[in-house]
């Protein structure tokens, strides 16, 4: 529908530079990089026509086509939380680490954030595949103007939220439902792949930490809420005077510091009983609303070469989730190796620090990849 320039970085060292400067690691990087915001049309989750954003690297002085990098990113709340939204910083620069490294770099920002309208509706996995699929629809309608072409064949990779996302995207493209686009390698990174059998065990255990679980707890039932009616009131799963605010809390237009200011320390004094019966033991809706979340690496075999990346005692994600996945997909004759990145930190988080060292090792094997391929 539209495509906005954003960015440009000139040359490679200015690439390297906005890596550095982000704390990434500048060392892949050969070309400038041009970025644009597109905004394009899908379907939100129930299948009506709606309109999406995401961003859209290229490298500066290598015309022609390009192969493809489709990066999924992770949790944010605040419409600005997106790949497109933002100059510098921790979420372009993955897309600009494949991009200066001479990958078209496709980064959805999922339905709701960045320019899309609406309230994000968070882990919903068909949703999140659909804006992917039809992100990389647009950004091969466009690469055109910019002088290139987008090769059919995609390495995708994620973060988070986007882990998931980017399973969900793998299998729908090996599937045939890419629309010209087939699936060539997977590296998720730091994912909560089995919400229900480790992530939510991990949370309400007390394994992760304490505020991010409120926040991911809160986040999980608001969004399913408005999508699958899991409770009949907030009153019901969240303590006053919580119960009046949180639903308003995550409708895209909240920052991040006023979601962490306006929910309390601790899961006991987030939920009720209630709610807290709900997330150990869900209900035959929630049940259902978590099935594509759970499955995005139990019922497919995936027929590339794939890496999961994780963090050594990550706190946000249960590393869990990773034995989990992998231990799923070598059950039905799958080969995935696991990559443990080490004690990594980014402004203190072990979790964040995993995708800014992934995003080094991905880059490296994606262009080695590519190399074998030819």
């Amino acid at each position: 529908m539209s495509a906005t320039p954003i960015f440009s970085l000139p040359d490679a060292a200015a690439a390297a530079g906005m890596l550095t400067a982000s704390g990434f690691d500048a060392g892949t990087a050969r070309y400038g990089v041009d970025a644009y915001r597109l905004v394009y049309r899908t379907v939100d989750p129930f299948g009506r026509p709606t309109t999406a954003s995401g961003l859209l690297a290229v490298p500066r002085g290598l015309d022609g086509r390009l192969r493809v990098v489709s990066f999924a990113h992770g949790t944010g709340a605040h419409k600005g939380d997106a790949p497109s939204m933002q100059q510098r910083g921790f979420l372009p620069a993955p897309a600009v680490t494949y991009a200066s490294a001479g990958f078209a770099a496709v980064a959805p920002d999922y339905l709701g954030m960045g320019a899309g309208p609406g309230p994000h509706p968070w882990m919903d996995i068909p949703s999140e595949t659909t804006a992917s699929l039809d992100m990389l629809r647009a950004a091969r309608e466009f690469a055109p103007t910019t002088g290139h072409r987008l090769d059919r064949d995609v390495m995708v990779t994620g973060f988070s939220q986007g882990a998931s996302a980017a399973l969900a995207l793998g299998r729908a493209l090996q599937s045939g439902q890419g629309h010209g686009f087939r699936l060539a390698a997977l590296a998720p990174v730091s994912g909560a792949y089995d919400f229900s059998g480790a992530e939510l065990p991990a949370l309400l255990d007390g394994r992760l930490e304490p505020k991010s679980s409120v926040v991911y707890a809160a986040y999980l039932l608001v969004s399913f809420q408005r999508l699958h009616h899991i409770y009949d009131a907030p009153s019901q799963v969240f303590n006053a005077p919580y119960a009046d605010t949180v639903e308003a809390l995550f409708d895209s237009s909240h920052t991040g510091a006023e979601i962490m200011q306006g929910l309390p320390a601790t899961l006991d004094q987030l939920l009720t009983p209630y709610g807290r019966e709900l997330l150990t033991h869900p209900n035959r809706a929630f049940t259902a609303a978590l099935r594509p979340l759970d499955q995005v690496c139990t019922n497919w075999t995936p027929r590339v070469p794939v890496r999961l990346y994780e963090a050594q005692n990550d706190e946000q994600a249960a590393n869990t989730n990773t034995a989990h996945c992998a231990t799923a997909m070598r059950r039905h004759g799958g080969t995935p190796e696991t990559i443990d990145v080490g004690p990594v930190d980014y402004h203190g988080s072990r979790h964040l620090g995993s995708n800014v060292a992934a995003t080094a090792d991905i880059v490296r094997w994606f262009l080695a990849l590519g190399d074998q391929r030819g």
